[in-house]
């Protein structure tokens, strides 16, 4: 599986399951953007421990954004939590859906200062008007994986997790370890 929504999925399998991560196609790809000033952000407390990981492999400061939800798919009030005044932020999440929070989340970081504001999100959904939401929106650009179609815009850049899936399936066939996937100081 690539980025369960909750660790706690894994155990509803019947077979084993290998609980693969897109910060492994995501780390070098932030890495290679050598943004000076990278902060990395969580659109909600929910992924706070997500990106604080990112934080860590990327030896940057973390933000979370703090949101009231008054009802599904609508994000009421926002706070953020730390400083993004002259940075460039990189909000991750699991999942971008209608794109409301991130929406959010970039026009407020902007508001206070930010550089530029860009997202990474394993799953995109994209439902409803996001597209529209993400072209109208501050963010510069989101960068998905294929675990669904999606379409390239100009604004949305989609990251093969192929290779990923084709490794570790090569891996388990030969009885191999898949450590490496986990292990950022390695990863390019």
């Amino acid at each position: 599986t690539m980025d369960l929504h909750s660790d706690q999925i894994q155990g509803f399998f019947n077979v084993p399951v290998d609980h693969l991560y897109a910060s492994t196609i995501f780390v070098p790809c932030i890495r290679k953007m050598d943004l000076p000033n990278l902060v990395m952000a969580a659109p909600d407390t929910g992924g706070a421990k997500r990106a604080a990981a990112y934080a860590k492999f990327l030896n940057t400061e973390l933000v979370i954004c703090f949101k009231q939800r008054e009802k599904p798919n609508y994000v009421g009030k926002m706070t953020i939590i730390g400083e993004v005044e002259g940075k460039d932020v990189i909000l991750v999440d699991d999942i971008v859906d209608t794109a409301g929070t991130v929406c959010k989340a970039a026009k407020l970081m902007m508001e206070q200062g930010a550089n530029s504001v860009r997202v990474f999100a394993t799953h995109a959904i994209l439902s409803g008007n996001a597209i529209d939401n993400i072209h109208q929106s501050s963010v510069a650009e989101v960068y998905v994986t294929d675990t669904l179609p999606v379409k390239v815009t100009e604004k949305i850049k989609v990251l093969s997790i192929a290779p990923l899936l084709a490794d570790v399936i090569d891996r388990v066939h030969r009885n191999k370890s898949i450590s490496s996937h986990f292990d950022f100081t390695t990863i390019v």
